[in-house]
């Protein structure tokens, strides 16, 4: 084979390093590369590997859920933060999903875990706004770093049932706010319905109201329902699908209710962390009323395939710098592929339904 003259070589070299540099781009930008970056599949990938065993079908958090439908009535009261259409006054459909935390369906309730709200809300206009809510105001860690490192330190061992202590003692060593947060969740109640508990969005958000003002909000879903709790020292004696049981048969008597409160914040909050509360009086907005009025298992209602993606917003509301908000989005797109991928399993609340529905 003639050799390659130096202009020839010199060519195709200055080529192949065009084509590296644009390929190493690419998965720079794909968080594959580069320091410090983590992409949604590695945020899912902690989540299997906390639960031990991948349950094809299924969300990686939250995996046990059940949906519902009703909507939401604004006041018009919101407007003065936001322009979202939403917060106009008027009646907008929702659908949404409670859920426990944990990527195992088939889990009991008696947990101390995370109760969760996550709906979407539709105006007219096509403008919507979807909503992922945990029952607690703080999250355990602040950054996409720390909770893969807290879903592998908290991985149970196969015979306890528990955390290594020998892998847990440096992790709280080294995340101080996930040992606060664990604090918080042993003495705070635990709500004995999904009726009763306040939904919160942990991050904050910047609302921008028709003057062009921002100013970043939390939110809340207070409900009329009042509070009650579950015996924690009793938990592992509560029937497998008690909170969902209860959800059904509440549901089939009357609607649930819920005030939607915006909580816009003081000069010197944290508004980027979501493991720090905010404490004192603020400025607090009653935005409308949530009614849920009809709850169906994920095989016949709406919710099983939908993205809950917190950061799929309407104008008038923009993610703030909290970085949690940017692994959330990932790891939700990451976790819709790889299950729709997998097909559709059935619920461990469907037959629940299906016999309250046949009485």
């Amino acid at each position: 084979m003639p050799s390659l003259n130096r202009a020839t070589a010199g060519a195709y070299a200055l080529i192949g390093a065009i084509i590296l540099l644009l390929a190493g781009g690419f998965a720079w930008a794909a968080g594959w590369i580069g320091p410090g970056r983590i992409n949604g599949g590695d945020v899912t990938a902690a989540l299997e590997y906390n639960t031990g065993k991948k349950q094809p079908g299924y969300r990686r958090a939250h995996a046990k859920g059940l949906c519902f439908s009703g909507s939401f009535m604004a006041d018009g009261a919101g407007s003065g933060l936001s322009v979202a259409s939403v917060f106009k006054a008027g009646r907008y459909p929702v659908i949404g999903r409670f859920s426990l935390a944990g990527g195992n369906p088939l889990a009991g309730d008696g947990r101390n875990v995370f109760h969760s709200m996550a709906l979407i809300l539709r105006a007219p206009d096509g403008q919507e706004w979807r909503l992922a809510m945990d029952h607690t105001p703080i999250f355990p860690v602040a950054d996409v770093a720390s909770f893969i490192a807290l879903q592998r330190a908290t991985k149970p061992d196969p015979k306890t049932g528990k955390p290594d202590p020998a892998v847990m003692k440096p992790f709280l060593e080294a995340h101080p706010e996930v040992k606060a947060f664990q604090a918080f969740m042993m003495q705070a109640v635990l709500p004995n319905s999904f009726a009763n508990a306040t939904y919160y969005s942990i991050n904050a958000f910047r609302f921008t109201d028709a003057g062009g003002t921002t100013r970043l909000v939390r939110w809340q879903f207070e409900p009329e329902a009042p509070l009650a709790g579950l015996d924690k020292k009793r938990l592992d004696q509560l029937p497998r699908d008690y909170l969902f049981q209860e959800m059904i048969a509440r549901t089939a008597q009357a609607p649930s209710r819920w005030h939607l409160k915006l909580v816009v914040a003081n000069p010197g909050d944290v508004t980027d962390k979501a493991a720090v509360a905010w404490t004192g009086p603020h400025r607090t907005i009653d935005a409308g009323t949530l009614t849920i009025d009809a709850v169906q298992s994920e095989e016949t209602g709406a919710c099983r395939d939908l993205n809950f993606d917190p950061t799929i917003l309407p104008p008038g509301i923009t993610p703030s710098d909290d970085p949690l908000l940017a692994g959330r989005s990932k790891a939700y797109s990451s976790s819709f592929t790889r299950r729709a991928q997998e097909g559709p399993n059935p619920s461990a609340v469907g037959q629940d339904l299906a016999r309250e529905n046949a009485r």
